[in-house]
């Protein structure tokens, strides 16, 4: 393959616009068809350039993507980088939407669809940066290794978690990560944004509560009511305020913001400050310590009839070191006539905001933008971190993106109107491209 001048970001919008295009949708039933095709679209990609992939199932069409990269010239004495990220995402309901949210479409600067944000932009960046890479004849510091997995949505069972029980070697090697979410711009003011960059993510403690009862007829007293039992403890945990939690990434944050803001942050009145970042505050509001959000009911088949059993399902994130308060607390939110079953449990992960991985972030933000500071965060969501961090990977969110201020980005995860500017995609691009250089 001749070389080519480098343009890392010349492919990147019509990457994106493409991965929109495959339907992936995962809807957390078991069934996510599209996982297949989008594998085999970017295999074909790295293909062109003489990547060579394996593609795992563990189950039909469930499919996640590895390819092992060692461009002449990397430091192969060095351990892999894990490169990673999903291909499926969240339902999308057309009808809700100005745009087709599977057609990709770009408009207004942006490119438009389910998936923008989450996360085939960084998708469609890593493939612009590799392809134009290996093109260009340009290494990486040391070997990569990509990873795009399947069923992320949906806790990762059947992708990043399944690869991890079933196909460690994969991954064993790699001591750091890069993935999903960080890397994003919070603008302070014009000579300077904070690019966050996650260094942790909150636990998940998806929760199944069950009451029992004695069944009986609808028009007779009852005092063993199995919905009544459930519906006071869902009333408990939906309005119990959880204290505040400051971990050492959220503390590293509020420090940040502090002194960007020039303001002494109170922590009893922290989220009211915080309401002036924008509709970041949402997201940083989430991880001030544990939360619970009740999300699901279901009893009963018959008006006339009283079930035997009731059962709710609750959304349950748990800050690093939070777990005991968390466990303490929920039994005696549920009481006594009422137990909780884990349906998904990953505990917490975190990792140091320190060492040439950092550094490198905020070499390469500074390449692009020189009013970028990097900072930690913790986040309230989950990723596919979690899996590798069970192998002894230390992950971080850095999906670089130079944002308008006023977009809501934080939104735009499994919202309606999902879009990323197309200067974004293109700025985290040439970011990704000057980071590989010197990770």
């Amino acid at each position: 393959m001749s070389e080519q001048p480098s343009a890392p970001d010349a492919e990147v919008v019509q990457l994106c616009h493409e991965l929109i295009r495959i339907d992936t949708t995962n809807d957390g039933t078991g069934t996510g068809p599209g996982e297949r095709d989008a594998a085999e679209y970017i295999a074909g990609k790295l293909d062109e350039v003489g990547i060579s992939c394996e593609l795992f199932e563990s189950e039909q069409r469930r499919t996640t993507l590895v390819a092992h990269w060692e461009p002449p010239g990397c430091d192969t004495g060095l351990p892999p980088l894990l490169v990673h990220g999903h291909t499926d995402v969240v339902p999308a309901n057309a009808a809700d939407w100005q745009v087709d949210p599977l057609a990709g479409e770009v408009r207004d600067g942006c490119v438009w669809g389910r998936g923008a944000v989450d996360m085939k932009d960084f998708d469609a960046m890593v493939l612009s940066v590799v392809r134009d890479r290996v093109r260009s004849g340009r290494p990486t510091r040391r070997p990569i290794r990509l990873v795009f997995t399947a069923d992320e949505e949906a806790g990762g069972t059947l992708g990043a978690t399944w690869l991890v029980q079933h196909h460690p070697d994969t991954v064993a090697d790699c001591t750091e990560a890069i993935g999903e979410v960080g890397g994003f711009s919070l603008t302070i003011r014009d000579d300077l944004r904070l690019y966050l960059v996650q260094t942790a993510e909150k636990g998940l403690s998806w929760l199944k509560l069950i009451a029992d009862g004695t069944a009986g007829h609808g028009s007779m007293r009852n005092h063993d009511n199995a919905v009544t039992e459930l519906a006071a403890a869902v009333a408990r945990i939906g309005a119990y305020q959880w204290p505040y939690r400051i971990t050492s990434a959220q503390q590293a944050f509020l420090d940040a913001v502090s002194e960007a803001l020039e303001i002494e942050l109170d922590l009893d009145n922290v989220e009211e400050t915080l309401s002036r970042l924008g509709s970041i505050s949402r997201m940083v509001g989430a991880t001030m310590g544990n939360t619970t959000n009740p999300t699901m009911l279901d009893a009963g088949y018959k008006v006339n009839v009283i079930p035997g059993q009731a059962t709710a399902g609750v959304d349950g994130r748990v800050v690093p070191g939070g777990e005991e308060e968390f466990r303490t607390t929920m039994r005696e939110l549920l009481g006594e006539k009422v137990r909780m079953e884990y349906v998904v449990h990953d505990p917490a992960v975190e990792t140091e905001f320190a060492g040439d991985l950092v550094e490198a972030m905020q070499k390469s933000l500074l390449a692009e933008d020189s009013g970028a500071r990097a900072v930690p965060y913790l986040m309230s969501g989950g990723t596919d971190g979690k899996a590798w961090s069970k192998l002894g990977v230390r992950c971080f969110g850095f999906a670089p993106l130079k944002l308008p201020p006023e977009l809501d980005f934080v939104g735009m995860f499994h919202g309606i109107d999902e879009r990323v500017p197309t200067e974004s995609l293109e700025f985290g691009s040439r970011v990704l491209d000057h980071f590989l250089e010197m990770a």
